[in-house]
């Protein structure tokens, strides 16, 4: 398949409803077997819509060190593997209000052997990287344990990757 200038098209969207805390963290968790160093994941949704809860649960399958918690207050955590494997940067863009305040992150430097995710990230950090994985979520009104979680794959590097494996792992 390929879009209107001969470029092949980035993989459709898939959406995974989650039921409850375990889930989000699994879903992280699942997302640490597909990853690979270099990779750029932005995170979208409402405030309480699990996405540190998410990269808790990608921490965890990484295996790097130290609580993944909200960097609101620090802007970026770093969390290195106890073994030379891949790192995670979590990243809050929430304060950040410009380019140039994310291009002072350095966080491109800081990727090559590293997963970036980034809260509050969409409309603030793809250009910083050609292929990355949008994750937007959203709470239920009637269930306010399950999301709503949409994986909107962008560019080359995810066009082989299977995401909805992804969604499949989660449980959904």
């Amino acid at each position: 398949m390929t879009g209107s200038v001969g470029a092949p098209l980035d993989p459709p969207q898939v959406e995974v409803v989650l039921s409850d805390v375990a889930a989000t963290e699994q879903l992280g968790r699942c997302l640490a077997r597909i990853c690979q160093p270099g990779d750029l994941i932005i995170l979208s949704g409402d405030l309480g819509a699990g996405k540190t809860t998410l990269t808790r649960g990608l921490g965890e399958g990484l295996g790097v060190r130290g609580a993944v918690t909200s960097p609101t207050f620090v802007v970026a955590r770093r969390h290195p593997h106890p073994h030379g494997g891949t790192e995670l940067i979590h990243v809050d863009a929430y304060r950040l209000g410009s380019r140039a305040e994310i291009d002072d992150l350095d966080l491109l430097d800081a990727a090559d052997n590293a997963i970036t995710v980034v809260e509050w990230g969409a409309d603030r950090v793809e250009h910083l990287c050609e292929s990355r994985l949008h994750i937007d979520m959203r709470e239920f009104e009637d269930d306010p344990q399950a999301r709503q979680v949409i994986l909107r794959p962008t560019g080359p590097r995810w066009r082989t990757s299977d995401v909805e494996a992804l969604a499949r792992c989660a449980g959904a």
